[in-house]
This record gives C-alpha cells, structure tokens and sequence, in this order.
C-alpha cells in the first residue's frame, strides 16, 4: 500500500528543464518508425576526444577513485587558474577555483551563499530555466528581465533591468554568449552593464558556460572590467567545449572570499568531484585543441546550413549567431502561415508533419509583459548537416505550401 507523503512547501516552486519533455515526445514519435530531426536538446553529438577518455581510464587504473579534497585537486584548480585567468586577463591561483560536478550546481550553491529569502534576484528571461527554479526554491524573489531583438540578433533590454532594481535587489544573473538566444554582448553593452552592476553593489553569477563556443572573434567576460572580478563568480563548465556534457565537470571561478563559500557546500552534497573524471579535465585543458578546432568548424557549418535554409522559409527571419549552437528565430509570421495561434501549436503542427523538433520560447521562462513576437529554438549541436538539410527542407515545405 502505497503511503501518502506530503511534500515540502517549496517544492511547489521547483521547476525543471521542459526541453527534456519534448525530447520524450520526439523519442515517442520516433518509437512509431516517424524520422525525427532533433534540434531540441543542447547536447553534442560528438565524441569527448580520446586524449581525455584516456586520462579517465589511467587515473582509474592508478587507483584514483577514492575522496579528494572538497574543493577539488590541485592540479586541476591550478591548470583551471591559468586557463580561465589567462583568457580574462587575470592572474588567479587554485585558491580562486572550486571544482564542481558539472556546471549547473554553481547555480543552485552561488543562489544559496548569497542570497536570503526575500532577496530579488534579477536574471535572463528567456534563458536557462534553473536560474528561476532555484531563486524561487531557496526563497528569493525572481525579477526577469528580457532581450530586444535587433538586426543582429538580441540586447539586453536595459530599461527592464533598471526598471526592476530595488534596494531588496541583491544578485544578478549574466549569460553572456545566451541560451537560448545566442546573443553576445558587445563592448558597450558589457560596460554599461558592469557599471549598472557597481553603482547598485550586485553580486554577480556570469555563465560563462558557452565562452568558448565562438566562431569569431575574441571572447570576453565581465569579470575583466574594473569593479567587477572582486563582486563575481564564473560558471565554467567542460560539457561544451571539450564535448563532456555527460561527465558532469565544470567550477565556480572567482575571489576566494567567494569561491571558499561555493566550496563550503561541496561538502555537505557530494563531497568531492570524482577523483577520475577530474585528472581527465587536466588532460583537456593541457592536451590537443584539434578536437575543438574539429568541433568548432563542423558546428560552423552546422549554422550556416541551418540559417541559410530557415531564413528563406515562408515568415521566419533569424541573425547569424556569433556563438554557442543554438538559434532563435522569429516565428510570428509563420505561425499564421500555418494557421496556428501559439508557439507551442506550431511546435507540434511542425513535429507531427515534418517530424523537425524544437523548442520555443515558452522554455525557457513565461513571456513577460508586452512581448508580441514568437521564437523558436533549435540546437544543431547534436544533428549532422544531411539531417539539417532534410529537415529543414521538409519544414520549409510545409511553410511554403
């Protein structure tokens, strides 16, 4: 007999990731002999390169299986140090660096040290949908602020972000190089947001876990502009750029006085980071970068295919991205093509003639007040280009007829 248990409170504010259910739906259709091009789920479709599998295999045979320090080893707090440190501009030592295992639990530890019940929290909307699941759950009061869409892609929107500052806002959430949108922030842009950040003393979480998923130019981060390393922590993560997303690897990078709190937690949850898996994020960061330079150019023509043949379907425009692998276009037209009055209609209009699945903007956090336009998000980072042309040929058919 099973016995009724109530839950918690707060679990009534836990949200989760619902990219996962249209992948159960897209494994569903598949299930009935449908093809199903997958564009919903960020994951890679390429192999962690074998320099790094074997780091893992070794240190396993070494015997490296057991407790190691909270915080994570030294080697790899001090390769983390130099690497992250030398592409910032900054001088850092392990002291700086907390290893985490993968890059989400910097989210849930940094809300948690740094923020009370009642605290407002400010962060991307839409964006990643554990920002807003965890400042809700540990009690703090979630502020969105949005983008606005430009000829080049998306900018933050300012006047929602200065519109919602209080003196109860205390954190502030920045994912630049974005989920969902791909947008980058410019020089102009990141300053203005630093010095926004200093004027209202805002600590700051900055995701950087797609810095290195960038096809052009040199990347940045906020942490380099005066005032602002000393009020914030990185979220590194190995999941994208060394293809690891399923090794669970990834570090809260920033001054000590707040990365010996993020440490603090490791070890009332898990601990430590397998002792393994961590020798193996040496290997990626000291080894080869030809993987990643593999990986960079096929992901390249990736969205060069995929944009080229969005942007000539029946009412959908989309920018070229700069950075990570996603897309973000503009459906509004389109959905009235096809006669359906949602995003999420069209989703499934989409998925069940086509077989093409996506997400939407409603993914990744509730529309906010005055949007009038419908997105779409497709990842390409786990579909080859045949499959890109095919299904995208197909969706452009429906459009067009």
């Amino acid at each position: 007999m099973q016995v009724r248990v109530p839950l918690a409170k707060r679990m009534e504010v836990l949200g989760t990731e619902t990219a996962f259910a249209v992948g159960a739906e897209a494994a569903d259709l598949a299930s009935k002999g449908v093809k199903v091009y997958p564009f919903h789920l960020g994951d890679l479709d390429m192999l962690t390169p074998k320099h790094i599998r074997e780091a893992a295999t070794q240190a396993m045979n070494e015997g490296k299986t057991g407790y190691c320090p909270n915080a994570g080893i030294t080697p790899l707090r001090e390769a983390l140090a130099e690497d992250v440190g030398g592409a910032r501009g900054l001088s850092l030592d392990g002291g700086n660096v907390s290893v985490q295992p993968g890059g989400k639990p910097v989210i849930g530890k940094f809300i948690m040290a740094f923020m009370d019940p009642g605290d407002e929290v400010l962060y991307p909307n839409p964006g990643f949908p554990i920002y807003e699941s965890m400042i809700g759950f540990h009690g703090g009061k979630p502020k969105p602020y949005g983008f606005i869409e430009t000829e080049n892609g998306f900018a933050l929107d300012f006047e929602s972000i200065e519109r919602q500052i209080t003196p109860a806002t205390k954190l502030f959430i920045y994912n630049n190089y974005h989920n969902p949108t791909s947008a980058a922030s410019d020089d102009a842009e990141m300053k203005r947001l630093a010095e926004l950040c200093v004027k209202h003393d805002l600590i700051v979480l900055s995701d950087e876990s797609y810095f290195d998923i960038l096809f052009d130019g040199q990347a940045k981060s906020i942490v380099s502009l005066p005032g602002m390393f000393e009020r914030t922590v990185i979220l590194y993560t190995f999941s994208k750029k060394f293809a690891m997303t399923g090794w669970r690897l990834g570090a809260a990078v920033g001054p000590e006085n707040l990365v010996s709190v993020i440490s603090r937690f490791n070890v009332n949850d898990e601990s430590c980071t397998a002792q393994f898996i961590q020798w193996a994020g040496i290997a990626a960061l000291k080894g080869p970068l030809d993987e990643y330079q593999k990986m960079m150019s096929t992901l390249r023509e990736r969205r060069d295919v995929a944009v080229e043949i969005l942007d000539s379907m029946n009412g959908i425009h989309v920018a070229k991205p700069q950075s990570t692998f996603y897309l973000f276009p503009n459906v509004t037209e389109a959905m009235g093509h096809l006669g359906t009055k949602t995003v999420e209609e069209f989703r499934k209009k989409v998925l069940d003639e086509t077989g093409v699945s996506f997400t939407t903007r409603n993914h990744f956090g509730s529309p906010l007040e005055g949007e009038n336009q419908s997105y779409i998000r497709l990842a390409y980072s786990g579909i080859g280009v045949e499959d890109i042309r095919e299904g995208l040929g197909r969706m452009k058919e429906l459009l067009d007829r």
